[in-house]
């Protein structure tokens, strides 16, 4: 379990590239070390200095969980080896039997584990409704209702969920809300503060920025909560390796920095592919034609993301001829490095759903997802105009 200790008053940035990291007391290094051992000294029978072995805490680890925590206003955070082994621990925390409600729009891979985990079995339910129709939410509540699972800005349409609404919704119920904040990070959105109970990141992606690890986390404020993380995450042993740790606290040091600039390019591409012929639509929650302009405004601090997804009105063949003229975005998984990716959910994030499925949430063969890195904008614009004349 990890508190963060940073003062409230110190501004994010500052709290960025200090929070839970004081200089290292034996060297006074001023970066955190990389902390390799797996066991540590107990000075008699069940006594320690606050480690006692790896799989449990880590001083690396627990610099980074401080800092996060920190970041995210929660009082605990927790890293894990993937974003998919933090998604994994939430599900864990319920019983057998219980009912989650999801957003409709949510990364292939979560409704993967999901459907073929965690229903199939596991015994856990599923629902899924619009982000933006709390009538819709409310009436996918049941008895047995244990969680609301929410992506805003989803993936990989962008769609946004009221944060403050929701929570208030399962508040009166009892229920466990949790959202994904992995494509803001807590530069732009903090659902804590809007009364959201747990927050989950994918770490690989905005928060350590470089495409250089794998990493997930969970952040909570309530206590209890914690430690039932905390117990899971001892158990299966799924905690982030020191290595990752180190490169994820590294990345957070410029998060705010990062994160500023990836919207602002975002933006200015989204608002120039609006006005080009060989697109349908250009989704991004900054566009104030975006129908969660509005919400996304309010629950979104400092700007509105660096991912953006389009549609090309062509068929397969014409995407292939758009991608092939691409020479600055790359045609890759993932997301939220400082290189601009492009990716086809169809075929790539979110091949796991059926054709049915993905054409019912509105997905096509021209549906692309792009995660916009923080070169010079106007090299990004020429690279998707030259994408768009071989169209």
């Amino acid at each position: 379990m990890t508190t963060s200790s940073s003062a409230a008053y110190l501004g994010f940035s500052t709290r960025a590239i200090h929070a839970g990291q004081a200089p290292e007391p034996h060297s006074g290094a001023v970066v955190p070390p990389i902390f390799t051992s797996s066991t540590f000294v107990h000075d008699a029978p069940g006594v320690h200095r606050g480690h006692e072995y790896s799989r449990c805490s880590n001083p690396t680890r627990k610099a980074f969980e401080d800092c996060l925590a920190s970041l995210e206003g929660g009082s605990h955070a927790f890293a894990f080896a993937s974003g998919m082994a933090a998604e994994a621990c939430s599900l864990a925390l319920l019983d057998s039997g219980s009912h989650i409600v999801a957003v409709d729009d949510l990364y292939g891979g979560t409704v993967r584990l999901f459907e073929q985990l965690y229903g199939a079995k596991m015994n856990l339910t599923f629902s899924y409704v619009p982000a933006s129709d709390l009538d819709a939410l409310e009436k996918a509540l049941r008895p047995e209702t244990a969680l609301i699972w929410i992506e805003t800005p989803s993936n990989p349409l962008l769609k946004i969920a009221d944060l403050a609404a929701i929570a208030d919704i399962a508040k009166k119920r009892q229920i466990l809300t949790l959202a994904d904040n992995t494509f803001c990070s807590p530069a732009l959105q903090r659902p804590l503060e809007m009364g959201i109970d747990l927050v989950l990141h994918s770490v690989t992606k905005f928060i350590n920025g470089h495409s250089d690890m794998i990493g997930g986390a969970l952040i909570v404020q309530e206590s209890a909560l914690a430690e039932k993380i905390e117990f899971i995450l001892h158990s299966v042993g799924s905690g982030l390796a020191p290595f990752d740790a180190y490169l994820a606290l590294r990345g957070l040091k410029t998060l705010s920095l990062r994160m500023e600039r990836h919207s602002q390019n975002a933006l200015a591409l989204a608002e120039w592919l609006q006005d080009q012929s060989g697109l349908s639509r250009v989704y991004y929650p900054g566009l104030a034609n975006h129908p969660g302009h509005g919400v996304a405004s309010r629950q979104m601090t400092g700007g509105f993301g660096g991912m953006l997804t389009i549609d090309l009105d062509t068929d397969m063949d014409g995407v292939l001829r758009f991608l092939e003229g691409l020479s600055v975005f790359t045609l890759a998984e993932s997301l939220g490095g400082v290189e601009s990716l492009i990716s086809h959910p169809c075929r790539m994030t979110h091949a796991a759903l059926s054709p049915e499925r993905q054409a019912e949430l509105g997905l096509s063969e021209g549906t692309l997802r792009l995660s916009v890195g923080l070169e010079d904008k106007a090299d990004l614009i020429a690279d998707l105009q030259q994408g768009l004349a071989r169209l």
